[in-house]
Order: C-alpha cells, then structure tokens, then sequence
C-alpha cells in the first residue's frame, strides 16, 4: 500500500503523490490514520466501470428470479415480520 502523510504533500506539493501514484493508489494519512485515496483517472475510471456492471449484474439476477419465481410479492410489515426485525 503506497502511502504518504498529509503534512508531505502540503511540503513537496502534488508531486508528493505523482511520485507514488505511479506505483499503485496512494493512501493518504492523517493524523496517523488513512483518511484518503487518491487514485489515477485511469484506475478510477475502472473503478466505476466495474460498479456499473456490478449493478447491471444485480438487476438482470433480480429480473432472473423475479421471472423464475422466486420472488414473493407482500407488504414491508410482513416483511419485517418474516425477518423477526420487530419484537
């Protein structure tokens, strides 16, 4: 993991983090925890890409059961029942 403190780039400025983000995402730390990803256009182009086929995946399975039957249709209080979310 490619990580760097806060308090480098506010010294060295973005140059800081191109130097590391040639390696991989850079984490950024502050406070001695990591608060931030910085990621290139490429990768987080990649990123997004993958959650949308990700959601296009959910859906057609969604529709898959639905057409299989496997779907029940109620009310979100029988839901909640079914689930024993209520006492």
């Amino acid at each position: 993991m490619n990580t760097i403190p806060a308090q480098e780039i506010k010294r060295r400025g973005i140059a800081a983090v191109d130097d590391l983000l040639s390696k991989g995402d850079v984490h950024i730390i502050r406070n001695n925890q990591p608060q931030y990803v910085v990621l290139s256009e490429m990768r987080y182009k990649e990123l997004i890409e993958a959650q949308a086929e990700a959601h296009t995946a959910r859906v057609l399975a969604s529709l898959a059961d639905v057409k299989a039957g496997r779907v029940t249709r109620g009310t979100a209080e029988e839901l909640i029942k079914e689930l024993q979310l209520e006492d």
